[in-house]
């Protein structure tokens, strides 16, 4: 069974995400989305509310795979391991994207030569979206909804009124 993994802490899960996640189930038998606890970036959704958020609207590629929705804590490669994925699944964005990501694959390399990564680039309409982005946007009374599904939409405006 061919697993892939896609990291992230998905605060909000955005239209560029889904994008990913739409291509990668392609590849893979199966197809675990991590949702970062990552304490350190301050998330605005909690944990359990971002996972709801993920398995919501990643229902729509279940005829293309089986997904699962797990929260993620610690060393990537660890949790790779732990689900029994072969390959790691990244979206860049743009160059500044590839300079970090670069270092990871290095890294994990050195960690388990036998765990892959695969980029995905964002599609040119997604190109922009960034969730930090999304939450400003949100935050001060944007319309959001070029960037996020309309659950994501219906979360923001809880948070924000």
């Amino acid at each position: 069974m061919r697993v892939g993994l896609y990291p992230g802490t998905f605060d909000p899960i955005t239209l560029g995400h889904l994008d990913v996640v739409g291509r990668a189930i392609k590849l893979f038998d199966k197809l675990v989305i991590g949702v970062a606890i990552n304490r350190d970036k301050g998330p605005m959704f909690t944990l359990e509310e971002r996972v709801a958020m993920v398995v919501k609207d990643t229902e729509q590629f279940l005829q293309y795979g089986e997904i699962e929705v797990r929260p993620m804590e610690g060393l990537l490669i660890s949790f790779a391991e732990q689900v029994g994925a072969s390959c790691i699944v990244r979206g860049l964005r743009a160059v500044s994207d590839f300079e970090y990501e670069f270092q990871m694959v290095g890294m994990n390399q050195k960690l388990n030569p036998n765990i892959e990564t695969v980029f995905y680039m964002a599609d040119v309409q997604h190109q922009a979206i960034a969730s930090r982005l999304v939450k400003e946007i949100a935050r001060l009374g944007g319309d959001v909804t070029p960037f996020v599904s309309p659950n994501v939409v219906h979360a923001l405006k809880e948070k924000f009124t």
